[in-house]
């Protein structure tokens, strides 16, 4: 989800540029910074993003940059000079010995000249058209990022059912060994033990030991990461609940082992989980 995009036109003596920037957020939320000028189409461009944007923190600033004073034609106010003059002309009536009018005093006067003014529905609809193809870049830059990590979760689902598969081969002769060493050390012991308990308590060793159901877990959510993966669109929420399911399911494993060779798995599992979970918080 993170992503930059910037788009600029010049409007007259304007320069006005928008950029949007997305980072990693777990619902979408679009904060837009506006001039006065442009402040009545926040509703609509809000709408625009929400519509295109799923997840992200994303940030829209827009600027309205002068390309320099002084430099378009001056009109004069025709109306505020008449005014100026004819309050002149008042004082003057009053004071006859009053210095006569500046002209660049009177052009100075608040509302008498102005600079020509780049018309403002102009600034909005281009500000609009820009806001659209700088979300269409974002858009286009987190997709790129997006196929980046689904390449990567695809590689580490991969390793993550090899492991699987590997630690289902394994428990048989685990358990085996398991129940081989717990006969050895009661011989060493060479006490008499009722072989009916005995065999209750190495069934209840070995169910305590069988991990077929977190392995059966393990393997269903892979699948599911796979066909959520195929599928397309926003999909980062739900991968988000499968690697809290395939963390929870490794943990259990972890629990369960009765041998190096089993914990070894297990710790490599959460390795794989995590630097899935960490890139899936990029993911839309």
């Amino acid at each position: 989800m993170t992503a930059f995009a910037r788009e600029s036109a010049t409007i007259g003596q304007s320069l006005l540029t928008v950029e949007i920037r997305s980072v990693n957020q777990r619902y979408l939320d679009c904060s837009f910074k506006l001039p006065d000028s442009l402040r009545n189409l926040e509703a609509g461009l809000r709408e625009q993003a929400t519509g295109r944007l799923a997840r992200g923190k994303v940030e829209c600033l827009f600027r309205v940059q002068s390309q320099g004073a002084g430099t378009g034609p001056l009109t004069v106010n025709r109306e505020q000079l008449q005014q100026v003059l004819a309050a002149a002309a008042e004082v003057t009536a009053i004071l006859p010995a009053s210095q006569p009018l500046n002209p660049l005093e009177v052009l100075q006067f608040p509302g008498v000249c102005q600079a020509s003014e780049d018309s403002e529905e102009v600034l909005q609809a281009t500000a609009t058209e820009l806001f659209g193809r700088a979300l269409d870049a974002l858009v286009a830059g987190r997709q790129r990022e997006g196929e980046k990590l689904g390449a990567m979760i695809y590689s580490r689902i991969a390793e993550l059912e090899t492991e699987t598969s590997a630690v289902r081969e394994l428990m048989p002769g685990l358990k085996l060994q398991q129940r081989e060493r717990l006969l050895a050390r009661l011989a060493e012991l060479q006490v008499d033990i009722d072989n009916s308990r005995l065999e209750q308590e190495l069934v209840y060793l070995a169910q305590k030991a069988d991990v077929d159901e977190e392995l059966d877990r393990l393997q269903t959510h892979a699948g599911e990461v796979r066909r959520t993966l195929d599928k397309g669109g926003p999909c980062g929420r739900r991968l988000d609940f499968l690697m809290q399911e395939l963390h929870r399911e490794a943990n259990t494993l972890s629990s369960k082992s009765i041998a190096s060779s089993s914990t070894h798995s297990a710790v490599q599992l959460k390795v794989l989980i995590e630097q899935m979970r960490e890139q899936v918080q990029n993911i839309e």
